[in-house]
Parts: structure tokens; sequence; C-alpha cells
């Protein structure tokens, strides 16, 4: 679910299905029971079975899990699609983005033209493909709301008219934990560069979605703007010209954005307002053990 590349082959593949209603959970669920079963038998007979599928279907079915439960959430408070879920973050964004910048700053994340490869190739790819892997997902939406400091509702809808497999109790409330408007959920900000060397290495992903970097060497790609001048005139890229600058300084706004947040969840007010959060939505359960194989499955009243 990280690389951008493998995860067209690695996931599943079937979630605009169930969002456009093509497969019921139900269905998913006991196809899911039954390779489960095949698997089993096929062990008790002595057959040598791949270890990994066993791990590959576990994963499925949490992801199943998860599912079903952000769908319930949203059904339970539908307001989570307007409405900060930690109503102590209201404000936090919101004088910020009425303003010229950050209506230049919306326009260049819409069209994939922050400077950033990573996450420029990855809004391209969504806009042609309507598919994007979640950890590419969170980044984008991420990068949106800490390094650009614009609020999650209009990028949300944005992504959300994009997306092939839209489904709103999935997609605005990791929309909110992404921009830290839960107040229970750890901040995430994802620096670009280090998500283009880990899930990107060789930059075959970047390469195809932003060709003005095609002739950049990979150990570039990651930040082109840090490319001495003679090897961007060499690459036929120069930055500024044919592939703009980064939108804005990572380190700063990484340290802004975390300051701005850290600031706003020490305040009395907040940390109330979070703990009504976690009373409505956090997990208060001791985690159970894990379950074997043999028992994955869904409950389908």
């Amino acid at each position: 679910m990280s690389s951008p590349l493998e995860g067209w082959s690695s996931c599943s593949r079937i979630s605009p299905y169930l969002s456009w209603g093509c497969l019921s959970m139900a269905s998913t669920v006991r196809s899911l029971e039954e390779r489960l079963a095949t698997l089993r038998e096929a062990t008790l007979c002595g057959a040598r079975v791949d270890r990994r599928w066993s791990s590959s279907l576990s994963s499925f079915a949490s992801r199943l899990r998860w599912h079903c439960h952000f769908m319930q959430k949203l059904e339970d408070e539908p307001q989570i699609e307007f409405e900060n879920m930690s109503r102590s973050c209201d404000g936090l964004r919101e004088d910020f983005s009425d303003t010229p910048e950050a209506h230049r700053r919306l326009e260049a994340w819409q069209n994939g033209l922050t400077g950033y490869p990573m996450v420029d190739a990855c809004m391209r790819c969504l806009q042609t493909t309507g598919w994007l892997n979640f950890r590419m997902r969170a980044m984008l939406m991420s990068f949106a709301s800490h390094h650009l400091w614009l609020h999650w509702r209009p990028t949300a809808v944005f992504l959300g008219r994009h997306f092939l497999d839209f489904e709103p109790g999935i997609h605005f409330s990791q929309a909110q934990m992404q921009s830290a408007t839960t107040g229970i959920n750890a901040v995430r900000i994802y620096s670009p560069a280090k998500q283009a060397l880990d899930q990107d290495p060789d930059g075959r992903f970047i390469k195809l979605w932003v060709p003005e970097l095609e002739g950049v060497p990979a150990s570039w790609l990651a930040e082109p703007h840090r490319m001495p001048i003679d090897q961007q005139v060499a690459a036929g890229c120069r930055i500024g010209v044919n592939y703009p600058q980064p939108i804005v300084d990572h380190a700063t706004a990484y340290r802004e954005a975390r300051l701005k947040i850290a600031l706003l969840r020490r305040e009395p007010s907040a940390r109330e307002e979070a703990g009504k959060v976690f009373l409505r939505h956090g997990s208060r359960k001791r985690q159970p053990a894990r379950k074997s194989h043999e028992q994955l499955s869904l409950p389908m009243d």
C-alpha cells in the first residue's frame, strides 16, 4: 500500500466495485472465507502453501473491517463531512484559506505544479487514472493541510471528485486524520523527498507522470531544485523555467505546522474536546489476541 507503482498489482483494486455497488461486502467476505478454507484444506492435505497468502488475506480482512468502521462512523456523525471532528480546530486554517496566497497554493497543488516531484506525480496520476495507493493519498492530503496550510474541506472535495472509489465515510475521516483535526490522532506530516526516495528510488513513477523531469538523474529527482545549474542545463530542465521551484520550504512548513498544532492541543479546551472525540470514536478496548488465519471473518447479519 506504500509504493505508487507496486500498488497497482499488490492491492486488491476492488474498491471502486465496492463503492459503486458492483460488489457487496457480504459477497466479498464470503469469497475471502472460501479462499481461507481452500488454503486450510490444502495445508491439512500436506500441500505446500505459500505462507504469505495467510498474511495477505489477514491484511485484506483488516481493511474490510476498517472500511465498514469508517462508513458506520459517518452514519453516526454525518457532520464529519463538513465540520472538524474536534471543534477546537475551528479557525485553525480558515483565516489563511481565504487569502490570495492560499488560492495560489491550492491551484498549484490541484495542477500538480508544487515543485515537489512526488506530490506532483501523484496528483497527475490520480487525475488521469482515478486511483492512487493509500500512502500517496495520505501524502497528498497531508501536504495540502500542513505544508500549504489549506483547510481540509476544499482539498478533500477536490480529491473525492477524482477518486473512482470515493466512499464518503472513509474519505472524510481520512482527510481529517491527515489534517490533524480529529484532535486524537498523531500528526502526520510526510516529507515528499523521503517518500520519493523510499517509494520510487529509481524515479520510474515520477518520470512517468512528470515528463519535464525525464532527463534528471535519479539522484536528484527527489529534490531537483538542489541540482547545480550546469546539471540542470545538461538534463534539459531548468528549475523555475521548465519545472517550478518548491512552492514552500519543507523544513519551514513542517516546523510551523507542528508548532501551531502543538500549541493548539495544549490548550485546556482542546484537551477537553479531544476527550469527547475519543469517547465517540476512540477504541477503549484492549486489543484482542491476533486470530489465526482460520478465524478471519466479518460478521454479516
